[in-house]
């Protein structure tokens, strides 16, 4: 009798298991949609069949230590969205009459500060790494080929065509495309190449802004008032250069700023550029219809969140306006209520002198327990960012140390250090009790990246006493490093730029999913250095050898009447430290003017009496003093 039923409980077990598993499935739409990674606007992407490489990104990675991980993570975010839309619903039920008025208020106020007298441009190399390799592999044009190793950093548009993509695990990308080629990474060449495209760059703006290896931000307002040009035709030019230099192509977008050049750098991708009207008319009906996620700034998380309540494109915003500040923040309501409007900053500058918040490097590695080798790897992190500490001349007061787990969870722990340091013996050992400390309430703790950062910094710089006393900084002897020269590394503080990863940078997306996996972690990218970098490495721009030194613009400053610096921003803060010794100089004069050399406070008798100790004799009574007397 068993025997005879037990084909009919197999076959309802079946039928069971097969409805769990589409359940499941069913549960994880958004986690599908997740795995596609940070990397799903890239250019070549938008004829792919989404939907078939997320089924294959999602059974690849299904049982890795990296898909429990992003299963957890969605079910949070999945949690924060249903609390986001019950609240919501409760927005509803109220009166948002002060709300809407802030809000339009709000709109009104950032309109005054619209400037659309700029020409700004985003230039973007077409797959930088692929291009760069195929100029010694012309062979390759025609077929997909990748960068990259156990993660993918850069892919052909031949191979983007199948759903590949940067930041991509390579055996995910071998299930899309099994005639995948893979190439080692060669950073050397990649470096020299840029510096190639950057040399053609600094004719149209000797004050760009390298935003990455590959991408800048120019301004070429002054370049096509005086050239009398237009700004299509400007950047036309300039991207014929750059191919006829370096044998590669770049594209590029030209709005009224930065937020919106970066979105149209990507519109005509390869080979193309596109240009944005300096109109408002125009911005708001181009933002209109605009996806949320085409907006640097708005990731897979907000693009949800948004989703969630309505907000699918960057026009939608302004129906929602009245909810924004209560259900994201306040941080998060201005910021859209800036893409509503399509602003973005104006000002360009070379990436170095923007303020430098921390310096800080991490490599990532096949898992690793065992606690002598953790050592060995934190002080070779320390090594590492003495040396990083010492490029960009700082200490840190705050150290900071991030490890991921092997099963991806990310922690971070920071101690505020009794001085600024940036020796390496330093700081591995102040970081060294974190770990310590870290591997007593994780027993058996495994890792497969470690970091450190230093933060609230202190510059190591000298002082310029040329520049106190309003004279021209001293120029550096022949063969002599410039400050400018020996800042390499530099960390710049934008609000709106996404900073392209680093090769084999499993710091986001779906890197390496294959938690099991034994192949060995990428290489740096640095020639002889054993570690990985994390950021970006942004070299001062080159010279512009086109101008002499004669033609060089000075003003006269109408406080010391120096010639100093053309540079509207330099020329300001030299009239500002002008105008700050002038007001130390007149209260000198003044206070000598109240008491001069007469005075019975510095006369030679009231002067040798300071110095004993003793009062010195009044030679006149103040009928303001009141006589003391101690009986």
């Amino acid at each position: 009798m068993t025997a005879d039923t037990s084909p009919i409980h197999d076959e309802a077990a079946k039928t069971e298991n097969t409805a769990e598993e589409g359940q499941t499935a069913a549960d994880h739409t958004s986690l599908k949609y997740s795995l596609l990674g940070p990397s799903l606007t890239k250019a070549g992407q938008d004829k792919v069949d989404q939907s078939k490489v997320s089924e294959v990104i999602y059974n690849a990675s299904k049982g890795s230590k990296f898909f429990n991980r992003e299963e957890a993570r969605d079910k949070v975010l999945t949690a924060k969205i249903e609390q986001i839309l019950a609240k919501e619903r409760h927005l509803k039920t109220l009166d948002l009459t002060r709300e809407l008025r802030a809000a339009d208020s709000l709109i009104t106020q950032l309109e005054v500060s619209r400037d659309l007298s700029q020409h700004i441009v985003h230039v973007d190399c077409d797959a930088f790494y692929a291009a760069v390799e195929q100029l010694d592999r012309p062979e390759l044009a025609d077929l997909p080929f990748a960068v990259g190793g156990g993660v993918l950093t850069t892919c052909n548009y031949v191979a983007r065509k199948f759903g590949c993509r940067s930041g991509m695990p390579s055996f995910v990308a071998k299930k899309l495309c099994p005639e995948l080629v893979l190439l080692p990474l060669n950073f050397g060449k990649y470096s020299a190449k840029a510096a190639e495209v950057r040399e053609v760059l600094v004719n149209y703006d000797a004050r760009f802004e390298s935003a990455s290896i590959d991408e800048a931000y120019l301004n070429i307002t002054e370049y096509c008032e005086t050239h009398g040009m237009e700004p299509a035709n400007v950047v036309s030019q300039m991207r014929k250069e750059v191919h006829l230099k370096t044998n590669i192509t770049i594209s590029a977008g030209i709005a009224a700023n930065a937020r919106l050049a970066k979105i149209c750098s990507n519109i005509n991708k390869p080979n193309g550029q596109y240009s944005l009207a300096r109109d408002r008319t125009g911005i708001m009906a181009f933002i209109r219809d605009l996806p949320c996620r085409q907006v640097n700034g708005i990731g897979r998380v907000l693009e949800r969140e948004l989703a969630a309540v309505g907000i699918k494109t960057c026009g939608d915003i302004h129906s929602h306006r009245q909810y924004l500040s209560h259900l994201f923040g306040d941080k998060t309501y201005e910021f859209l209520i800036r893409c509503y409007l399509g602003l973005g900053r104006t000002n360009v500058q070379p990436a170095e002198e923007y303020e430098r918040k921390s310096v800080g490097t991490e490599s990532t590695f096949r898992d690793l327990s065992d606690p002598t080798q953790l050592r060995e790897k934190l002080g070779q992190t320390a090594d590492e960012l003495e040396k990083d500490m010492k490029r960009a001349q700082c200490k840190g007061r705050t150290l900071c140390l991030k490890v991921k787990l092997h099963t991806f969870e990310v922690l971070t722990r920071q101690v505020v250090l009794p001085k600024a340091v940036y020796l390496a013996d330093d700081l591995y050992n102040f970081s060294l009790p974190m770990l310590a400390k870290l591997e007593q309430e994780i027993p058996n703790m495994t890792l497969r990246l470690l970091g450190l950062r230093c933060t609230h910094l202190v510059s190591t710089k000298k002082p310029d006493t040329y520049a106190f006393f309003g004279l021209r900084p001293r120029q550096p002897a022949s063969g002599e490093p410039s400050e400018q020269g020996r800042q390499t590394k530099a960390k710049t503080a934008f609000g709106e730029e996404e900073w392209e990863k680093w090769p084999g940078d499993e710091s986001n997306g779906h890197q390496a999913s294959d938690g099991d996996s034994s192949e060995p972690a990428e290489q740096s990218p640095g020639a002889n250095s054993p570690y990985r970098r994390h950021g970006k490495e942004i070299t001062p721009n080159p010279k512009n050898d086109s101008a002499s030194p004669a033609e060089v613009l000075l003003w006269d400053c109408p406080i010391c009447d120096r010639p100093q610096s053309s540079n509207e921003r330099k020329f300001n803060e030299h009239i500002d430290l002008c105008l700050s010794r002038r007001a130390i100089l007149d209260t000198v004069h003044q206070e000598a003017a109240a008491h001069p050399p007469g005075n019975r406070e510095t006369t030679p008798e009231n002067r040798k009496a300071k110095r004993r100790g003793r009062p010195a004799a009044a030679t006149t009574t103040d009928p303001r003093q009141k006589k003391l007397c101690f009986g």
